[in-house]
């Protein structure tokens, strides 16, 4: 299963995995699924660092390129397709990381995996709660 990690997700299964649901847990881990992550969600985690909402063990570009060496992830870069998209999907928020994460699961026929109540209402895409 190729699944889109929303970057809240992402970030649960690498610092409190116990905010994900076991068996969205356990497709996370089965050899099974294939785990993308848009490259928005990169710009999102130094944000969210800069802004103190998450704390890291190191200085938050250091953490993010090991984070992403260690992890079995398949970047997702904004396409103009996957930009152009992110205009249009029926996404209830105006947040750009959320419209960019929504219309590279769109585009690209991923499903997301999102504890978002906005996201998981987009009806033109596949969502899987976390």
């Amino acid at each position: 299963m190729n699944l889109l990690l929303d970057t809240h997700v992402w970030l649960w299964s690498l610092l409190a995995p116990n905010r994900i649901h076991d068996n969205t847990l356990a497709l996370l881990a089965s050899e099974d699924s294939i785990l993308h992550l848009s490259s928005i969600s990169c710009w999102e985690t130094l944000l969210l660092a800069e802004k103190g909402r998450i704390g890291l063990a190191t200085n938050a570009e250091s953490w993010l390129a090991e984070a992403l060496r260690n992890s079995p992830i398949v970047e997702v870069p904004i396409s103009m397709e996957i930009a152009m998209s992110s205009r249009s999907i029926s996404v209830a928020n105006q947040d750009p990381a959320d419209r960019f994460i929504a219309a590279s699961a769109k585009v690209l026929g991923l499903t997301l995996v999102t504890s978002d109540k906005k996201l998981l209402k987009c009806s033109e895409i596949e969502v899987l709660s976390a």
